[in-house]
């Protein structure tokens, strides 16, 4: 079994904000993949469902993002599972806008919900990287992450979602480049193939020149007043 966390702030509020991100991958995998409905339980809102033959739990922490970890470590203590067996959707100032990228272990780099988590289960959990891009400067973050997406994000946002419910059943069973590819390809779809140009036509032959009058002068004279 496995439990793929989704990071964000609880309420009607929050949810369309660039933090909430990770609720909204998960809410997406569980709508793709015909999770159960979701339930309160571990501090937070849970759905059960298989990716493939794995089991997973969908975990959206309620505790507000500073304390997510408490959500997630009762839930992985719950079912005797190791940091290994979790998986955390988080929002990534560092990225791109819609660029998603796939790292186990290391540092919380400053991310309130990830420190948490380090906090309460360690540090050696999956995270699902989901680029939102930076503000800029380092005191507009605050409020660029708790802002919600602009209307122009919504294109990628949508394609950003459904790329990872389609991956989400290789991210279950390990392969993380099957995953990445899957985002990339709704990310930056295949383009048909260009038409085979059209045959040339051909040039019209060249006219034939025209044959030698081998006539006289006395005859070419008489030919003249016939």
């Amino acid at each position: 079994m496995q439990i793929f966390v989704g990071l964000g702030n609880p309420g009607a509020k929050y949810a369309q904000n660039r933090h909430n991100i990770g609720f909204m991958a998960v809410e997406r995998i569980a709508e793709a993949h015909g999770f159960g409905p979701w339930k309160s339980k571990f501090q937070g809102a849970i759905s059960e469902g298989r990716l493939g033959g794995d089991k997973v739990l969908l975990l959206k922490p309620e505790t507000f993002m500073n304390l997510s970890g408490q959500s997630v470590g009762e839930a992985m203590r719950f079912y005797k599972l190791a940091p290994g067996d979790v998986t955390v959707f988080h929002d990534e100032l560092d990225l791109a806008p819609g660029k998603c990228r796939v790292k186990t272990g290391g540092g919380h780099a400053g991310h309130n919900g990830l420190r948490s988590i380090h906090a309460h289960i360690g540090e050696a959990y999956r995270r699902v990287r989901l680029g939102i891009g930076h503000p800029g400067r380092k005191e507009l973050v605050a409020g660029y992450v708790l802002h919600d997406f602009a209307r122009g994000d919504a294109e990628w946002l949508d394609d950003l979602m459904r790329g990872l419910a389609d991956g989400a059943p290789h991210l279950a069973e390990g392969d993380q480049s099957r995953f990445q590819n899957a985002v990339a390809q709704r990310m930056a779809p295949a383009r048909p193939s260009k038409p085979a140009p059209p045959p040339k036509a051909e040039a019209p032959a060249a006219a034939a020149p025209p044959e030698e009058d081998s006539r006289n002068p006395l005859q070419k004279l008489v030919d003249k007043f016939r």
